[in-house]
């Protein structure tokens, strides 16, 4: 039967999703989930009623000089500030020799030997890398199984250690960021930023409008309820090709969402991160991002 028209929904782009696949009896048009509007409070580590400790010297580490230490370890690449604070008060970071577990502390670059878990650290280059990551490669730094990991994809790229930001599976392909700016990784990633994310799916079978309209609502999964921000068929494609746009940061939340539904996915593809798309990027390869580029990561969201 001849499948009725659709507009134009291209997966290397950053055109809006096209409208919904019309369905013969009548339907809501207007429905539609708003996730925007809403300033998030800044998050803190500290609960109510312990208030941040109080800066003190620590023996060795000049106080007026230097950078504060958890940005040294940030530049350093190990984690972001935040993370930084935590590992301190854990006593994980050494100062010449010295453990240091009060916050606000400073290290002179160059000078004081800072450690983190026994190894030293040092500040680096900030890296962005954007890869448009291939299919059964696994999204971490090492494999114990010994299956292709995405920085086999790297390891000529740079000498400086950069880390995923965020995950894709095995099966998953698509846009893929590589950095060692722990505080935008951070951001990045936290669903308080809903930073853009869009993909572009294959289902085994159709999709009904009804369930395109449940995933717009809401689909309660086992660790909370996930929202497709918007969601429609692909342009001149079957009626099993989706194209989705999520801000979620849940762990492999897009295959979840149709799972819970009864679908299949059989193809799940990353199309747009942020303000990045996979355009002049094969399949494999991967990128340097320019300044302007990670100037517009850093404003998105």
């Amino acid at each position: 039967m001849k499948q009725p028209s659709r507009k134009n929904l291209k997966s290397d782009s950053e055109k809006p999703i096209a409208q919904s696949y019309p369905k013969k009896r009548q339907t809501n048009q207007n429905s539609k989930t708003e996730t925007g509007g809403f300033t998030p409070k800044k998050r803190s580590s500290f609960g109510k009623g312990n208030p941040r400790p109080e800066v003190r010297t620590t023996p060795g580490i000049n106080k007026t000089d230097g950078v504060r230490l958890n940005r040294f370890i940030s530049l350093s690449g190990v984690c972001s500030r935040r993370d930084a604070d935590e590992h301190i008060l854990a006593g994980k970071i050494t100062v010449n020799g010295e453990v240091v577990t009060t916050l606000g502390s400073k290290v002179i670059p160059g000078k004081d030997i800072v450690k983190f878990m026994g190894k030293p650290i040092t500040p680096e280059k900030k890296v962005y890398i954007l890869m448009n990551k291939p299919k059964n490669h696994i999204t971490t730094a090492d494999d114990p199984e010994g299956r292709r990991t995405v920085m086999d994809i790297l390891k000529h790229a740079t000498h400086e250690r950069v880390f995923p930001v965020g995950r894709l599976d095995r099966n998953t392909t698509g846009l893929l960021l590589f950095t060692n700016d722990g505080d935008l990784a951070e951001k990045l990633t936290h669903p308080s930023h809903q930073v853009r994310k869009v993909y572009h799916v294959k289902l085994e079978r159709c999709v009904l409008e009804e369930d395109l309209e449940r995933l717009r609502k809401g689909i309660e999964l086992e660790d909370g309820i996930a929202v497709a921000d918007k969601i429609s068929y692909v342009a001149n494609k079957d009626c099993n090709e989706i194209g989705v746009e999520i801000h979620s940061g849940k762990n492999r939340v897009v295959r979840r969402m149709f799972e819970s539904l009864g679908y299949e996915v059989k193809y799940l593809d990353r199309v747009i991160f942020g303000p990045l798309t996979k355009k002049d990027l094969p399949r494999g390869k991967f990128r340097f991002l320019s300044d302007k580029e990670v100037a517009f990561l850093r404003i998105s969201g």
